[in-house]
């Protein structure tokens, strides 16, 4: 089940790579049109555009909640307790999860009306959009009862900057072999830390 939501999750990621190059077209022809006579102004760009932003904002949305990168307000101060803080990201998850189980319940209806409609300028169903927050609804509650399941297990939470740390320290390893090769000796931990 791992491994499928893996697939899953990596496909959202190259979706949500798309979405953001698809919106680059008709925001582009939008300012070229608007500021130059280079291009005719077509009407159908700014729904386009806006379709792709729904899409980008419930695709991220569904991404952030498996890498656990919603913003977070930490109202009680963390324990030295692994008991408490299970139980603390258990309440998490499950607010969460009802939050999911809102926008899915909700949400179809949401696009059931969605799918008497078309949109007034390209033609498109709007069943396309509606249906985004019953799809985000859902697949909140998988990577919801995922978290919950490795909470459970005590495998440990994915970290996000995991990634960033590993391409950063590939980048340093390249830098001081370029400097190795050349004859000096500086590192960036010899530079200091200029956070």
């Amino acid at each position: 089940m791992h491994k499928a939501i893996d697939i899953f999750y990596k496909s959202l990621q190259a979706l949500l790579t798309l979405l953001i190059a698809a919106l680059i077209v008709p925001v582009a022809m939008q300012i070229l049109s608007r500021y130059t006579g280079l291009i005719p102004r077509y009407i159908w760009t700014e729904e386009i555009a806006r379709f792709c932003f729904v899409w980008i904002i419930m695709i991220g949305a569904m991404i952030a909640v498996r890498d656990g990168t919603h913003f977070d307000v930490d109202v009680l101060p963390h324990t030295t307790s692994p008991k408490i803080e299970l139980a603390s990201r258990l309440f998490v998850h499950l607010a969460i999860g009802v939050f999911a189980f809102t926008f899915l319940l909700y949400g179809w209806d949401f696009a059931i009306l969605g799918s008497r409609q078309r949109s007034e300028i390209s033609g498109l169903p709007m069943l396309t959009i509606y249906g985004a927050w019953p799809l985000a609804g859902a697949v909140w509650l998988i990577f919801i009862v995922e978290r919950v399941m490795n909470d459970l297990a005590g495998r440990p939470r994915p970290n996000p900057d995991d990634h960033l740390a590993e391409v950063l320290a590939e980048h340093e390893e390249t830098v001081d072999a370029a400097a190795a090769d050349a004859g000096h000796t500086t590192t960036f931990g010899d530079a200091g830390d200029r956070r």
